[in-house]
């Protein structure tokens, strides 16, 4: 990923932290030549001295097959994004985006069932636990539960890179810097506050 040096993200543990809260990221392989992606809830894990990613795959999409094939595999992450009028500015400029994106890079291989097992249920605590009536792995029907994981395969990433890019105005003066948050604040759309809040946090 291409990522100017205001912009480049060094802290592993931030970056970590920002796949946890943005964790459905973009799983891309290639097959017979051609680029191919899925769209999957991961979840971070760390063993040891490593990190991992993991999931799943429905049974019937050939994406999975090419996971072993695959000398690496990229898996991105997007967090809020927004259009960044140059009329906020205090000098004539160009507009541009601001947003949140972490490329991880590894190798994987395929879960066994029981590793499957324990992956999604894992994955319904960390989605289910705070709620009223959590549907957890327990609460649901075993005969339902035999059905449903047999149309699915599980998948461990190893982690071997992370690239992490937060372009939030760092190289804009402090009065700009406020003018793009006040403006995105006036914005008609969610993803606009969700950068303007960002910033906030954020501010040099």
């Amino acid at each position: 990923m291409y990522i100017p040096k205001y912009y480049q993200v060094k802290d592993p543990e931030e970056i970590r932290e920002f796949i946890q809260a943005n964790a459905f990221g973009t799983l891309i392989t290639t097959r017979k030549g051609r680029p191919i992606a899925t769209h999957l809830p991961l979840q971070l894990k760390k063993e040891q001295d490593d990190y991992f990613l993991t999931g799943h795959f429905a049974y019937g999409n050939p994406q999975w097959r090419t996971l072993e094939e695959t000398d690496e595999i990229l898996v991105t992450f997007q967090g809020p994004h927004a259009y960044i009028s140059s009329s906020w500015y205090e000098q004539e400029n160009v507009p541009t985006w601001n947003y949140q994106a972490a490329h991880v890079y590894g190798t994987a291989r395929l879960q066994t069932e029981d590793e499957l097992r324990q992956d999604l249920v894992s994955l319904l605590e960390t989605y289910e636990q705070h709620r009223v009536k959590p549907v957890l792995w327990d609460t649901l029907p075993a005969e339902m539960l035999e059905k449903e994981i047999k149309g699915i395969v599980g998948f461990k990433l190893k982690i071997t890179e992370i690239q992490a890019a937060y372009k939030l105005s760092q190289n804009r003066s402090a009065q700009d810097y406020q003018n793009v948050i006040d403006g995105l604040r006036t914005e008609d759309h969610p993803a606009s506050y969700a950068v303007a809040d960002v910033m906030d946090k954020r501010r040099p």
